[in-house]
């Protein structure tokens, strides 16, 4: 007798949507063509005030994008992806920046951990695209605690990435999936987590793109190295090519309001923050940081450093070696090797407030000196090792700054850079190890037009 197999239709078209979805995810560059996304992803993080020392699991991680921001600032971090490849190079990043990030492959329909395994679970435009989204919904419900957060960034049907996505769509047949972009609606949203949420709130938020080339290269771009943009000029003939690449040269053009050859836009994003139903667990005093001022403290430290290190990134070569302003002759890259080795002082001069002991010996000539000597020894000053010594310094500046007390930082010295006017610990931290890489931020910027 012959046995004939029962197969599911809707099964197996799932499974066929769900494997052309992740052959799309891996195809392109998407490590490259998130770089330029990370000053956003930084401020959507940032507003979370996830603390250090809890967990977070990030949904569509990709190549660790949100992931690295998190555990840079002491969070205990998980990052799950159907991008195989793209989880192989966030370990690489994680590695080189000694991160104790776990990547895993993980469906956010059908995410590998258990009930209430995380503190929180956050999606920056990751799980949106996931084709179930009632599932999604679900799961990410599902591995957070009682009390916990869920959270999400997704793109809104009328914002800017919201119209490019429609203009792709006119060329190319829809996936056969509900739109992605129904994420972006508060009301959609509300009722996709309407089991298992004591609260939702929803704010509609801009994420900057900025681009140091035009519109039209912009568009380049984005078909070598985002995969949904690739996949969509691989489906269409030299014709259909031609018509939508100029009609996406046009959607940047538009809307760009930077000027030159330069490209900045603001797309509008819909953020979901949820707390899950529940009582929440008791979190040992163990786990807290001794002070909540010194955690935001090291969080502010931390995103200046990763702000100028991601804009010194997309500096030149040329750049790189530019004076930064006529009255100062040190180059672009000197001024970020001078941010990053000035950390370790400044926690030294902090600590010492901290401590009560008055600061008398530090002078601003003591400090031209210091800036001198330093440009003369790190002139030839490489890209790498200064990043690498940047995103190092900073991070233990962090640590450093966080053990602080409530106690500590409202200690004061008389502190000579403000002409031995009592200073407390905090002010000494805030207007140095915390302004400075801001401060040269903005002028690295001025000096290249951007």
């Amino acid at each position: 007798m012959n046995a004939t197999a029962t197969v599911n239709p809707g099964a197996a078209a799932t499974e066929q949507l769900k494997a052309k979805l992740k052959t799309t995810w891996m195809t392109g560059d998407y490590d490259r063509f998130s770089r330029f996304m990370e000053q956003g992803a930084r401020a959507f993080f940032c507003r979370l005030g996830i603390e250090p020392g809890t967990s977070l699991l990030d949904v569509g991680t990709g190549s660790g994008q949100l992931a690295l921001i998190a555990a840079r600032a002491g969070v205990h971090v998980t990052g799950c992806d159907i991008a195989t490849n793209w989880l192989e190079l966030a370990r690489t990043r994680a590695q080189a920046e000694n991160l104790p990030i776990v990547f895993e492959e993980g469906d956010a329909e059908s995410l590998p951990y258990a009930n209430g395994e995380f503190d929180n679970v956050a999606s920056i435009f990751g799980a949106m695209f996931a084709p179930r989204p009632e599932l999604v919904a679900a799961e990410m419900t599902r591995v957070c605690r009682p009390g916990g957060m869920v959270a999400m960034a997704n793109w809104t049907a009328a914002g800017f990435v919201g119209q490019m996505l429609k203009t792709i769509a006119r060329y190319i047949a829809p996936a056969g999936m509900p739109s992605p972009l129904l994420w972006g609606d508060e009301d959609t949203v509300r009722e996709r987590f309407t089991e298992g949420m004591a609260e939702v709130r929803c704010s509609r938020r801009l994420y900057r793109f900025e681009y140091p080339f035009g519109p039209e290269a912009v568009v380049e771009f984005f078909r070598a190295n985002y995969g949904p943009m690739n996949r969509a000029f691989a489906a269409l003939d030299a014709q259909g090519q031609d018509k939508l690449r100029r009609d996406l040269i046009a959607l940047w053009s538009v809307h760009n309001q930077a000027s030159g050859n330069n490209t900045q836009i603001d797309a509008e994003y819909l953020e979901v923050i949820a707390t899950r139903a529940g009582r929440p667990e008791v979190v040992s005093v163990l786990t807290k940081p001794a002070s909540r001022r010194a955690a935001s403290l090291a969080d502010r430290l931390q995103q200046g450093a990763a702000e100028l290190a991601a804009f010194a990134e997309t500096l030149t070569d040329a750049e790189w070696r530019k004076p930064s302003s006529p009255t100062d002759a040190r180059t672009l890259g000197v001024i970020v090797h001078h941010v990053a080795s000035m950390y370790p002082i400044e926690i030294d001069v902090a600590r010492a407030a901290a401590s009560g002991k008055p600061i008398v010996d530090v002078t601003w000539d003591l400090v031209a000196q210091i800036n001198a000597s330093h440009a003369q020894e790190h002139a030839t000053a490489g890209r790498t090792e200064a990043l690498d010594l940047l995103r190092r310094n900073s991070k233990e500046a962090a640590q450093a700054v966080r053990a602080f007390t409530d106690e500590q930082l409202d200690t004061a010295v008389p502190f000579s850079l403000s002409y031995g006017a009592p200073m407390t610990t905090q002010f000494v931290l805030e207007d140095h190890a915390v302004r400075h890489s801001w401060h040269h931020l903005a002028r690295i910027r001025k000096a290249v037009g951007r």
